[in-house]
C-alpha cells in the first residue's frame, strides 16, 4: 500500500441512513476511490444538524434499522480493506435509531444506589451486544466528563455525574462492558468537557483552570481509564490555556495537549480519535480544504471523526506527514480492526432483539436508581385520602394519559378540591434548551400548586430539571424518577402501593 492508502484509513467520515441517492453515492466513491478506513453512522442530516440549530433532535423515521443494515452491507461489500463501523450511541443504538434498545442516561446511572459499577458494566455489554450484532464495530461512549457546571449546555445529562473518581469508576465500568461484548468504546471528551458553559457544536469553550485543579478533575477519570489500559480515547473541541502555554487553542488540534501530556505525560499508548471535525469550535479556524484535517493529524490524532474534506484532507496529510509516521498509524489502525474482528466481516442480517430481556434489566436498574430525594412518601396516609375523595393527581407534558397514573387505581379528585396533590412532570427533553423543553406558563401553574397545598413531586426525566419547579422544599416530597420508561413508572407506582 502507498501512503496515501495508509492515511485514507484514519478517515472516518459522516454517513447518514436517511439520506439522497447522490450523498449515499458520494460515500461509495470515498469508499472506492479514496479507500477510507471508516464511516461514522447518524440518523439524517436533519437530526444532526439539530445541536447545531438549537433545537431538540427528534428520530421519527420509518425502517431507520433495516437500511442501516443494508447500508453497512453495501459499504462494506465496496470496501477492499473493510470498514470500521462506528456510532455515536452513549445510551445505545436508540440515540441514533428508533425501535432499538434505549438504556438510561448516564447521569441516571450515576444515581444508582448499589453495586453501581457492576450494573454500569452490564449496561455497557448489552449495548455493546445490540451494536455487535447490527454490524457496529465501535461505539464512540462513554463519556468521562465530570459535570461540575450545572449550567452545561452540551454536556449534563451525558455525564455520571459531578464528582471525579465516580465518574471515573462508572465511565471504566460502561467502557469494559462494551469491551467485554467485542466491541470498542472510547472515554470523552479529552482533557474533560464538563465544566464548560458554551457548547463547542456552535463555539469554543475555554477552560480556566490550573493544571492541578485539571488533575484532581477532568484529567482524573481519563488517567483512571488509561491506568487500567483503555485503548481509545476521543479529545474534544475545547481549549485548555493553562495546557497548552497560555494559548486558546483546541485541544482537537493541540500536539501540546495530545502527544505531549495524554501520550507522553499521562502515558496513553492507545488511539486518539478526534472529536467530530464538523464542529463550529473547530470547522471554522482553516479555510483552506483539508488544513484542519492536517491540524488534528499532526496533533496525534490516529482517526479523523467527520471530516467533510477527506479527499484534500488526505492528499494534505500523504504530503506533510513522514513515511514513518504514516506507517505507525496505519499499524495501530489495522490491528485495531484484527482486536475488533473488522477484517473477517460477512454480510448480516437484521437481528432481533430480547426485548424481555431488555425490560427485566430496565426495571432492575429502576428499583436501584428511582428515589425519594426530598421529604418522605406515606403510602398509606396517600391511600387513606384517595378513599376518602380527597386526593388529586396532575401530570405535565404528557400528550395521553400515563402508564403511571392508568397504574396508580387510586381514586382522584380535581387538584383545587383535593386536600393533597400528587404531581407528575415529565419533561418533554433531556437537553437544557427552553428549560428543556417545558412551557414557562406550566412550570408558573406546578409552582403555584406546590406553595397552595401539600404536593408530591414525581419527576420523569433530566433530575438537572428539577431546579425549574421552584424550591423543592415547597413540596411534601420529591420523587425523581430520572426516566420516562414504562419500566420505570411501574417502579414509581410500587412505591405509593
Amino acid at each position: 500500500m502507498n501512503k496515501s492508502q495508509k492515511i485514507a484509513q484514519c478517515f472516518s467520515p459522516a454517513a447518514f441512513i436517511h439520506d439522497s441517492k447522490e450523498n449515499y453515492q458520494a460515500i461509495e466513491k470515498l469508499i472506492q476511490e479514496q479507500e477510507i478506513g471508516g464511516l461514522t453512522f447518524f440518523h439524517s442530516r436533519h437530526s444532526a444538524a439539530a445541536n447545531f440549530e438549537k433545537r431538540a433532535e427528534t428520530l421519527d423515521v420509518a425502517g431507520t434499522f433495516e437500511k442501516l443494515i443494508t447500508l453497512i452491507n453495501r459499504y462494506q461489500k465496496l470496501s477492499k480493506i473493510p470498514l470500521l463501523i462506528s456510532i455515536d450511541g452513549e445510551y445505545g443504538l436508540a440515540m441514533r435509531i428508533e425501535k432499538t434498545p434505549q438504556y438510561p442516561f448516564a447521569i441516571t446511572l450515576g444515581a444508582l444506589k448499589k453495586d453501581a459499577e457492576q450494573w454500569v458494566e452490564e449496561v455497557g455489554y448489552h449495548m455493546g451486544m445490540d451494536m455487535k450484532r447490527s454490524g457496529i464495530h465501535l461505539n464512540l461512549a462513554p463519556c468521562a466528563d465530570v459535570n461540575t457546571n450545572p449550567n452545561n449546555p452540551v454536556i449534563g445529562y451525558r455525564s455520571f455525574g459531578d464528582d471525579a473518581e465516580k465518574v471515573a469508576k462508572l465511565s471504566f465500568a460502561a467502557y469494559s462492558g462494551m469491551k467485554k461484548a467485542g466491541i470498542g468504546a472510547c472515554l470523552k471528551h479529552f482533557p474533560g468537557h464538563g465544566d464548560t458553559a458554551v457548547d463547542s457544536h456552535l463555539g469554543l469553550p475555554i477552560l480556566h483552570k490550573s493544571k492541578e485543579e485539571l488533575k484532581t478533575e477532568e484529567l482524573l477519570p481519563f488517567q483512571y481509564g488509561i491506568d487500567r489500559g483503555v485503548e481509545m480515547i476521543m479529545v474534544g473541541h475545547l481549549a485548555v490555556p493553562a495546557l497548552t502555554g497560555g494559548k486558546d487553542i483546541p485541544a482537537s488540534i493541540s500536539r501540546a495537549l495530545i502527544t505531549d501530556l495524554l501520550k507522553g505525560e499521562m502515558g496513553f499508548q492507545g488511539l486518539v480519535i478526534s472529536d467530530a471535525l464538523n464542529m463550529k469550535a473547530v470547522a471554522n479556524l482553516f479555510p483552506e480544504p483539508g488544513e484542519l484535517e492536517w491540524q488534528a493529524f499532526q496533533a496525534g490524532n490516529d482517526i479523523l471523526c467527520f471530516s467533510d474534506h477527506v479527499t484534500e484532507g488526505i492528499e494534505k496529510i500523504t504530503q506533510k506527514t513522514s513515511d514513518e509516521e504514516a506507517d505507525l498509524v496505519f499499524q495501530k489502525i489495522m490491528d485495531l480492526k484484527k482486536r475488533l474482528g473488522v477484517l473477517d466481516y460477512k454480510p448480516i442480517e437484521v437481528p432481533a432483539f430480547n426485548w424481555d430481556q431488555h425490560f427485566r434489566l430496565q426495571k432492575d436498574l429502576a428499583k436501584n436508581y428511582v428515589s425519594v430525594i426530598w421529604g418522605e412518601l406515606n403510602p398509606s396516609e396517600i391511600q387513606a385520602l384517595a378513599k376518602a375523595g380527597k386526593l388529586g393527581y396532575n401530570e405535565f407534558f404528557t400528550q395521553t394519559a400515563s402508564h403511571f397514573s392508568l397504574n396508580l387505581k387510586l381514586d382522584f379528585e380535581t387538584a383545587d378540591k383535593a386536600e393533597k396533590v400528587i404531581l407528575s412532570v415529565f419533561v418533554p427533553s433531556h437537553k437544557p434548551l427552553n428549560q428543556f423543553g417545558m412551557d414557562q406558563s406550566v412550570l408558573g401553574e406546578i409552582k403555584a400548586l406546590a406553595k397552595s397545598k401539600p404536593c408530591i413531586l414525581v419527576h420523569f426525566g433530566n433530575p438537572l430539571a428539577l431546579k425549574h419547579l421552584g424550591d423543592l422544599e415547597n413540596f411534601e416530597a420529591v420523587i425523581c424518577a430520572y426516566q420516562g420508561f414504562e419500566e420505570v413508572q411501574g417502579v414509581v407506582v410500587k412505591l405509593f402501593l
